[in-house]
């Protein structure tokens, strides 16, 4: 198969492109309230939230929106997410050479896939990924922020951070290349302690202090690796939007998700 389609269209996302456009298009265009937030520097690496747009969309834009400006720099972006389904040891690669969502076709990064498959921390599998939402969430923002790129699109499972900090550090290298790690935050607390362990989850991120569990954020591997190498590599890290589903006109406050978005960038 050469096509992943898309898996979640019309679940976490809307299946009609001219709703997808306009909706993508009213989150990401900045309004009097964010226009002055717009990063300068060079941004490297976005943490965006996961679920569906009706709780996390607007949380996910108000980091994609900065990349708009810097769109024509950026030609390769790494996908990072923890895989939801399948239990394995490494990370995951696909074998497909495109992703596809209801705008249309993404390449997949050949080149990078077959540097990482000869590592003994990497499976080549299309069944992984193929229900997997955590990376497909994020294609309609990518695809409506930047202009042409190469995807590589990396599910976690049993891994270290710090494997997958050595995996991917050669790969993220250059401005042309945008890491992308897609994370929620905690699961299925009343929304005062959802708040609480939110709160300390992000005081952590912002100290990059690599020790996040799955229990703070369900993409902690990937937000560790991250943070392990923007600490290395002297990035800066700003906060965008933290809620949770509480917040949202779609959730209850009985049992919310916490949702956060960042970006990374070069420091001034």
């Amino acid at each position: 198969m050469n096509v992943r389609p898309p898996a979640v269209a019309g679940q976490f996302y809307s299946h009609s492109p001219d709703y997808l456009v306009s909706q993508l298009n009213r989150w990401l265009t900045p309004d009097e309230r964010n226009s002055a937030t717009l990063e300068q520097q060079p941004i490297r690496a976005l943490i965006v939230p996961h679920a569906g747009y009706i709780y996390s969309g607007e949380v996910a834009a108000g980091a994609y929106r900065c990349l708009r400006a810097q769109a024509d720099r950026i030609r390769r972006v790494i996908l990072i997410g923890p895989s939801h389904r399948y239990y394995f040891e490494g990370c995951a690669l696909p074998s497909t050479r495109f992703f596809s969502t209801p705008l249309g076709q993404i390449p997949i990064d050949i080149q990078s896939v077959d540097k990482l498959r000869q590592i003994d921390d990497i499976e080549v599998s299309d069944q992984v990924h193929a229900q997997e939402h955590s990376l497909e969430v994020q294609l309609p923002f990518l695809q409506s922020c930047l202009h042409d790129f190469t995807l590589l699109p990396l599910l976690t499972s049993n891994v270290s951070p710090a494997k997958v900090a050595r995996l991917i550090d050669p790969l993220w290298q250059g401005d042309d290349c945008l890491l992308v790690v897609s994370s929620d935050l905690s699961h299925f607390h009343t929304y005062s302690a959802a708040q609480r362990i939110d709160k300390h989850t992000c005081a952590l991120i912002e100290q990059f202090e690599p020790t996040l569990s799955p229990e703070q954020a369900c993409g902690s591997t990937g937000i560790n690796t991250l943070l392990l190498l923007a600490k290395q590599r002297g990035y800066q890290l700003k906060r965008q939007i933290m809620i949770n589903s509480g917040d949202t006109d779609a959730g209850d406050k009985e049992r919310v998700v916490g949702y956060v978005s960042y970006i990374v960038s070069e420091p001034q």
